[in-house]
């Protein structure tokens, strides 16, 4: 308890490649938010030696401040001592002026203990598999003298969990090695299962981060590598090879060599599920729980996870949405309650939407700034009638309601739907919506009550974090082929009344429609940027990517024009300040990098732009209209096709860099 008597106000921050905050008031989620949401770079850090928008969207939130908290617990994924994470230079956090005490965790023990609270067990096997969490050093006594392999970073980690109480049972790392070798041409070398799958992303797109396109490209190949030329097991350690990166040294990306490296994406994802059910079998035998908690990274491949759940041997299995590392601010919070107050036990986690819910007045303000959009006043009595027959007629449209995910998954709160009786459907999302690779599967979110009538779900019929994939039934998958993958599976959202009523409510007017209680559901951005946050995010984010209609916290909006009126506004500089850095070589100007500060709702951040949009920035003088910027910054290149424009226009509008005056009006 606080020294107050009451409920602890405890702060939790994941310092990682993907940083987020959370905070607890005891035993309650007040709200969590990844830093990416805020600053509107995707996958954005938060280091420790920096303020974070997320903290302070938080406190916010809570209408608190630092000096009320109890406690601040922080996960770092690098080296503690790492200058970057000094946590007492913060500015924001003023440590020795506020004197909140400071708790540091391990990477691993942040994933562990986030599974643990959020999934309602007391006594559980815990597994954390990722790429790479903290080094040795920064590891207790009791993980030290359990780990397998040092020196290195932790990669696989398990636990035994008594009343709360985390024992490392086993740790395997990366043995000295890099977890993922980046250092030569061709596909990199790597020292753990995260690794292994990051390195097929990095040899077929071109990014290690993109593992989840590696997932959803396997099923369009054949494990022709055998499992044995990634790894192999002794006396239970898992030693990778080298055999793998050595047959691809090309340097060609999807979608050049579409059968080798389809081929290699089937052979990687084989090798991940051969790995994960072993290690999982072996936990189950050591601890003899009933129950797996298991986060990470690696806990995302739905197509692994329905492995474990059906043939590793535990009767129940619980991954928190949020499984990747920001799920790590949850779990640092948490893992700081129970130190100041012993372990708790609350009812599991069967919603993600834990982000700050925003007001009328909040939703409205972002109505009235945004430009050519039109609010349908009429439909607010029986708007999800409207919205299913815009669906009918294949209209793509935003989804936007309460508090937002923060796991990587879109689940009702920050969606794009559509009909998936269609496969234009698919088509239409991956082609003019997200821009990215026609493979890509969307998933099928169903009535929880039909499920079973649809897929072929084994024992556990709940799957509301989409991290397990289902086949469909005979004869069903026919009937949706906008969400059928090419191998018959579908990466499923159970939706139910009591945990999702409105977008129950949605589907079970589609379904009293159509007969189908199923409707596409994938995440609200466009292509290279986060999740939408905000109202105004997401307005604008139906205009520019080019849907059809939003519902917004029960409005629905339509946009008024086209995206190419973006033109017709007059851009304004809204950051307030630019630095630029040059590179002069041999006498000649090179290409460099300008940062930028500006404003947001939750405080000032920085951004990394690109020098080559300069001349577009100095064009913009407050007066100037998009047209006109165009045709002064095209004046000697005689370029007519506005669409590049228009894309850096809106990209600085998203960074906060710039707004519009609506001349229109």
């Amino acid at each position: 308890m606080s020294s107050t008597g009451q409920s602890p106000w405890i702060l939790g921050i994941s310092a990682s490649h993907n940083g987020a905050a959370c905070l607890l008031r005891g035993n309650e989620i007040i709200c969590s938010v990844q830093e990416e949401r805020l600053t509107r770079s995707k996958r954005d850090r938060i280091d420790g030696a920096r303020a974070s928008l997320a903290v302070n969207y938080c406190l916010e939130a809570a209408g608190i401040g630092i000096s009320d908290l109890d406690l601040i617990a922080v996960c770092t994924q690098e080296h503690a001592d790492d200058p970057r994470h000094n946590w007492h230079l913060n500015p924001q956090l003023n440590l020795a002026k506020t004197n909140v005490p400071l708790l540091q965790l391990s990477h691993h023990i942040g994933h562990a203990a986030s599974a643990l609270a959020l999934s309602g067990e007391v006594n559980a096997a815990v597994l954390v598999v990722d790429g790479a969490g903290s080094p040795y050093e920064d590891l207790s006594q009791a993980e030290q003298s359990v780990f397998r392999n040092p020196p290195g970073y932790e990669s696989i980690s398990m636990y035994i969990a008594d009343n709360g109480n985390l024992t490392p049972v086993e740790k395997q790392g990366t043995g000295g090695n890099e977890w993922l070798d980046l250092s030569r041409p061709g596909m990199p070398r790597f020292s753990t299962l995260g690794g292994m799958y990051s390195a097929a992303a990095a040899q077929i797109f071109g990014d290690p981060l993109e593992a989840g396109k590696v997932m959803g490209l396997a099923p369009l190949g054949l494990p022709t590598i055998a499992v044995s030329d990634f790894f192999t097991l002794r006396d239970g350690i898992l030693v990778f090879h080298d055999l793998v990166p050595d047959r691809f040294d090309q340097t060609e990306r999807w979608p050049a060599q579409r059968q080798a490296y389809a081929n290699l994406a089937s052979s990687v994802q084989r090798a991940l599920e051969s790995a994960l059910l072993q290690l999982c079998v072996r936990l189950q035998t050591h601890t003899n729980c009933s129950a797996l908690c298991y986060a990470g990274g690696v806990a995302l491949n739905g197509i692994a996870n329905e492995l474990i759940a059906r043939q590793a041997g535990f009767s129940r299995m619980y991954i928190p949405a949020a499984a990747e590392d920001s799920g790590t601010a949850i779990g640092a919070a948490f893992y700081g309650l129970w130190q100041l107050t012993g372990f708790q036990t609350r009812d599991r986690l069967e919603h993600d939407g834990i982000g700050r819910t925003y007001c009328t007045k909040h939703v409205n303000a972002a109505i009235k700034k945004a430009p050519f959009i039109k609010v349908h006043e009429q439909y607010e009595v029986d708007v999800h009638d409207a919205i299913v027959r815009r669906l009918e007629l294949r209209q793509l449209g935003g989804w936007f309601e309460g508090g937002s995910e923060l796991g990587p998954r879109a689940l009702g709160h920050r969606s794009i739907i559509a009909d998936p009786r269609h496969a234009s459907a698919k088509a239409d999302l991956n082609g003019r919506v997200k821009r990215r690779e026609d493979f890509r599967p969307f998933a099928p979110a169903i009535l929880a009550e039909r499920a079973e009538q649809w897929f072929d779900c084994g024992p556990d019929t709940s799957n509301p974090f989409m991290l397990r994939i289902w086949q469909f039934l005979e004869g069903c998958g026919e009937q949706v082929p906008a969400v059928v993958h090419h191998d018959g599976s579908g990466r499923a959202q159970t939706v139910s009344a009591d945990i999702s009523p409105s977008f129950h409510a949605l589907l079970h007017k589609f379904e009293a429609r159509t007969g189908v209680p199923i409707l596409l559901n994938t995440s609200f951005n466009g292509r290279g940027e986060p999740i939408v946050e905000t109202p105004e995010d997401a307005l604008w984010c139906m205009l520019e990517n080019g849907l059809d209609f939003l519902f917004l916290e029960g409005r629905l909006v339509t946009p008024s024009h086209a995206l190419s009126d973006l033109l017709g506004l007059v851009p304004k500089l809204l950051a307030t300040t630019f630095h630029s850095t040059q590179t002069i070589a041999n006498g000649v100007w090179h290409s460099g990098k300008i940062d930028c500060d500006v404003n947001t709702p939750w405080g000032q951040t920085r951004h990394r732009l690109n020098s080559a949009i300069w001349p577009l920035i100095e064009a913009i003088d407050g007066h100037r209209t998009g047209h006109e910027i165009h045709d002064l910054i095209n004046l000697h290149r005689c370029e007519s096709d506005p669409i590049e424009t228009i894309r850096v226009l809106a990209f600085l509008r998203r960074k906060r860099v710039i707004g519009f005056n609506d001349i229109t009006a």
